[in-house]
């Protein structure tokens, strides 16, 4: 019992890893134990993060853009030069198109939040499936954990950022197809939905906080500890049983629902209240 949520002798990778959530849970991996590759497109945002990270544990990263299948494809041949096994894969990158009209909405914007949000985590899952294989079983599963969002949990979010909870309700759904398709082989899949943490993505928590709390049963925003300590349970022994499953870290936002008066105050042009 004393080991339960041990990750130590596991190698993790975190796309996303160098900021917000994803830097969050990889934190939380280091401290726990695990050798991590945290991964994400800017170069020097990286490499900062990881000499931080790497003062706590071994953390080494990679610069990779998985919004595409060729970019996923060059992350993991790089990951292969170095490793040639994963215990842990987050798939954690992702973009919001932010507030729009219905009108408004482009292909290019529509595309890009489901390229890099949905079909990402598809074409990772497939491109490190031979890493994840290798010391799999249903005695000691390798784990992948996909980042989606109570914006994809049924809850509307009145900023109507339309494409952005469409993809998470389709990260939440894949997840569960996959979930039940790999774990035969010891390879067990599930998915987060957090509410609201601060980072560069959620500004609205990030510089609204305080006004944020008023609306959340919780009385307060997301801290790193609860998205590591959810990230970390699924990753170790604790949580080997989960297969599919999407768990909800949001303090009870998406029980009561969206507060309508707190966004009117925060953005007045964003939300129609007589909808």
């Amino acid at each position: 019992m004393r080991d339960l949520f041990s990750l130590a002798g596991k190698t993790a990778l975190v796309t996303g890893g160098s900021t917000g959530i994803g830097a969050m849970i990889a934190e939380g991996f280091v401290n726990f134990g695990a050798k991590v590759y945290i991964v994400a497109r800017r170069e020097e945002v990286l490499k900062k993060k990881q000499e931080e990270l790497a003062q706590i544990g071994p953390c080494e990263y990679i610069t990779a853009d998985v919004s595409s299948v060729s970019g996923i494809k060059a992350l993991a041949n790089a990951y292969g030069e170095r490793e040639q096994s994963l215990d842990i894969l987050i798939n954690n990158a992702g973009i919001s198109d932010g507030r729009r009209e219905i009108e408004d909405v482009t292909e290019e914007t529509w595309d890009a939040v489901m390229d890099l949000n949905l079909k990402s985590i598809f074409f990772m899952i497939q491109a490190f499936l031979p890493f994840l294989r290798v010391g799999a079983s249903p005695e000691t599963p390798c784990n992948v954990i996909n980042i989606a969002s109570i914006d994809g949990c049924g809850k509307l979010n009145t900023a109507y950022n339309y494409a952005y909870g469409a993809s998470k309700a389709g990260v939440i759904h894949l997840g569960r197809h996959l979930g039940d398709s790999l774990a035969w082989e010891g390879i067990q899949v599930n998915t987060i939905s957090p509410g609201d943490f601060p980072s560069d993505l959620n500004k609205v928590a990030r510089d609204h906080t305080d006004e944020m709390k008023k609306s959340i049963p919780g009385k307060r925003v997301g801290e790193k500890e609860n998205i590591a300590g959810m990230a970390i349970f699924l990753a170790s022994q604790a949580g080997n049983f989960s297969v599919g499953s999407n768990l909800v870290l949001d303090g009870g936002e998406s029980v009561r629902g969206i507060q309508r008066a707190f966004f009117a105050s925060v953005w007045p042009d964003w939300v129609k209240l007589d909808r």
